[in-house]
């Protein structure tokens, strides 16, 4: 029984082996012989068209977003600010923290209101944000009256695309996960799992870089470099996973009819150098969204060992706060988690899944300190197909996950709904 995903399977001995036999059969059904035109727009009914197996995997997101508005709701009740407050605060108050009230700012006032920037003391650093996000914000605005009811509409379509799209990657390469459901449960489950349900940008990123990477699997590479496209105005790891499938197409493409589509991959450099573009004409700074990140989140180059350094140092020297404390303590366990998957990447040969998640460790592991990482697990879908597989070959291990990271799933999630957990 192979129950190894993509991205922990040894590669098979010629690159060009067939596709798993769930996109066999779906390309059969759907794909007639005809233009590239017809079977891209073939290949998006697949994406669309919902099979009960899909209808399974919503009902479980949908039960664990109700799981977290409960626990916002009892966050408002029970963990009020102040000890003699009488008023829990407005019903969407605890999805509204950290890194959203820059969202919306930018989306409700610009990148630069009043002439404002980095120039004036005090400046906020919001152009280290990509600006996909606050624009879809601030169209979603236009018909959803609350700033944060309409980031939170983003996050739940976004994240219901998302989940659909993992448990098809997942059902490919794992077809004893007959509907996906346990790489999503493990998905939804994870220790910063409340971040899919908030107006952050995960959501939205998973959103268009999951239906890239099936597209790309199944040599879609338009599509794919399109998605990617879409995904880089979200994060700039997008990049990262355009990287990825720059990687899978030059160890994919023998033909020289496939290496027609070489071109497609330079589309999702597009986004970026339109906003560095942007950023230049109004700071006169090519890389004004990198000097943004450094100025307010510590993240200038440094040696991943002195990174390594800093981050114990303020986890266990005593220095922070107990909260931020636990915070840095958390960064060094996702660093641990990301080091190994990568390993394992590399040992079975999975060089484009390698290049994303070492990427992404690459960028978060270089600054002063460690910020963000344990979000960054969220956009590492081999590890949740990996977590999925490993459940499958050793049964105990799905209890021992429930029964361990449940609990922290909802103290993270308890935490950054009374503003004690920046994530």
């Amino acid at each position: 029984m192979s129950i190894l995903p993509p991205g922990l399977r040894p590669a098979p001995p010629r690159l060009e082996s067939p596709e798993p036999r769930s996109v066999q059969s779906e390309r059969r059904a759907v794909v007639p012989s005809g233009s590239r035109e017809r079977r891209v727009v073939r290949f998006g009914r697949v994406l669309v068209r919902l099979s009960p197996a899909d209808r399974q995997v919503l009902g479980l997101y949908l039960l664990t977003r109700i799981s977290l508005w409960i626990i916002a709701h009892g966050a408002r009740w029970l963990f009020p600010r102040g000890s003699d407050t009488r008023d829990a605060g407005p019903v969407l108050a605890p999805f509204q923290r950290w890194d959203a009230n820059h969202y919306l700012h930018i989306a409700r006032d610009g990148y630069f209101p009043a002439d404002a920037g980095p120039w004036v003391s005090g400046w906020d650093n919001r152009e280290a944000f990509f600006p996909g996000f606050p624009l879809l914000l601030r169209a979603v605005h236009t018909v959803v009256p609350s700033w944060t009811g309409a980031g939170l509409l983003i996050s739940f379509v976004a994240g219901a695309v998302a989940v659909l799209a993992l448990a098809r990657i997942a059902r490919s390469y794992v077809p004893e996960d007959v509907d996906g459901r346990r790489t999503v449960l493990f998905f939804l489950l994870s220790p910063c799992a409340v971040f899919l349900a908030v107006g952050y940008t995960e959501t939205l990123f998973l959103a268009f870089a999951l239906p890239a990477w099936l597209a790309a699997q199944r040599r879609h590479w338009a599509l794919a470099c399109t998605l990617t496209a879409l995904a880089t105005t979200v994060r700039v790891s997008g990049l990262f996973l355009a990287a990825a499938i720059a990687v899978l197409f030059a160890l994919s493409a023998r033909s020289r009819q496939a290496w027609r589509s070489v071109g497609w991959l330079a589309l999702p450099a597009l986004p970026p150098a339109a906003y560095s573009w942007y950023l230049h004409n109004r700071t006169g700074d090519w890389m004004a969204w990198k000097h943004a990140q450094e100025r307010g989140w510590y993240r200038e180059f440094h040696a991943p060992w002195e990174a390594w350094a800093n981050t114990w140092n303020a986890a266990f020297d005593g220095v922070h706060t107990t909260g931020y404390a636990a915070m840095f303590q958390a960064e060094l366990a996702a660093m641990v988690v990301g080091v190994a998957l990568v390993a394992l990447l590399v040992r079975h040969r999975r060089w484009p899944e390698a290049v994303y998640v070492a990427l992404s460790l690459w960028a978060l592991g270089t600054s002063y300190w460690y910020t963000s990482i344990p979000r960054a697990t969220l956009l590492w879908w081999p590890l949740w197909i990996g977590l999925a597989a490993l459940s499958l070959r050793r049964p105990w291990f799905r209890r021992a996950y429930l029964c361990v990271v449940v609990p922290v799933t909802a103290l993270v999630a308890l935490a950054f709904l009374t503003g004690r957990w920046a994530g």
